[in-house]
């Protein structure tokens, strides 16, 4: 089969499509025919190998062999090992799992869920990491309340155009953060506001936000704590901020209140089948920017390099449903 096999650490050139052996799958495990994947923060890092403790999962000094890269995928069910209950041969899904960047993978069963009716392979690839990242972000450490004012910056991002679409689902007032360009997108999404940070600074302005939900790192944590209301929080998302961003948070939430830290979004079935619910219910859908054949993959992982993706980048790898 073809993937993207990452064979060193740096920019999308210690990426290739190679010819690979076909997954084997284990008792518990599903194996998927992908149809597409789409990239995320982890991917970069795992590309450039930042920071460093990825390299032990991905390999030291360098990649394993034939590290397949990608962990966002939608596809059918090819086949299933004997503990598999919940999936047959020929079921759409869509969810997390490793080597999602090839015509095949295996992914264990409680990573999958059945894809969302009425939506593509393409866009149901958009959702895993991203979306369960913004829930996780608003939901759980956020705790956001009806009527609260929560601001998104970076709101035209992967994780920030799901984060607008969530905060409105959990009943706040929303005011989004991004470029000219994308002022349109973030308001079609649902925020009640949107700055356009060329011509305004939101930390200079007179709102106070319960929440601000940093995807961008564009400010300092002073400034922007600057415009919480009392008791608000400044949630911070790395992105593509780097291993500093998330060290300084995690240390000042150790000396002050509203400094909130860095979280992990770990995948689990329950929440994917929340977000397909939201999915299915037109409460929230996925923006895609670009979207790639698996033959053009690095560039791919080009554009994401740049760092100014609107929504996702996807990589269609069969074309499906």
């Amino acid at each position: 089969m073809k993937a993207v096999v990452q064979v060193g650490y740096g920019s999308a050139d210690v990426l290739t499509l190679k010819e690979i052996d076909t997954p084997v799958i284990a008792d518990d495990d599903v194996l998927v025919r992908v149809q597409a994947a789409s990239l995320a923060a982890g991917d970069y890092f795992g590309m450039r190998g930042m920071p460093f403790p990825i390299r032990m999962y991905i390999g030291f000094p360098k990649p394993k062999k034939d590290f397949v890269v990608g962990a966002d995928l939608a596809g059918r069910v090819e086949a299933v090992g004997r503990n598999v209950t919940r999936f047959r041969p020929g079921d759409e899904v869509f969810g997390q799992c490793s080597r999602a960047c090839a015509e095949y993978t295996c992914a264990g069963e409680d990573k999958l869920v059945h894809k969302p009716r009425g939506l593509t392979s393409e866009q149901a690839a958009a959702v895993p990491t991203s979306a369960l990242t913004a829930l996780h972000a608003l939901r759980d450490h956020g705790k956001v309340q009806p009527g609260q004012k929560v601001l998104i910056n970076g709101a035209s991002g992967g994780v920030g155009t799901f984060a607008v679409q969530i905060a409105k689902v959990l009943g706040a007032e929303v005011t989004g953060v991004c470029s000219t360009g994308n002022v349109d997108t973030v308001r079609a999404i649902g925020a009640d506001h949107v700055i356009d940070y060329t011509r305004e600074d939101f930390t200079r302005g007179e709102p106070r936000f319960d929440l601000i939900l940093d995807n961008a790192a564009s400010h300092s944590f002073a400034e922007c704590r600057r415009v919480l209301a009392p008791g608000g929080i400044l949630m911070p998302n790395s992105g593509h901020a780097g291993m500093g961003y998330v060290v300084k948070a995690f240390a000042l939430s150790l000396f002050l209140r509203r400094q909130g830290r860095s979280f992990v979004s770990l995948p689990n079935q329950a929440d994917l089948v929340t977000l397909k619910e939201l999915l299915e219910a037109g409460r929230v859908t996925p923006v895609i920017d670009r979207t790639y054949p698996l033959s053009e993959a690095l560039e791919a992982f080009r554009y994401l390099d740049q760092g100014h993706a609107r929504g996702k980048v996807v990589i269609v790898v069969e074309k499906g449903g």
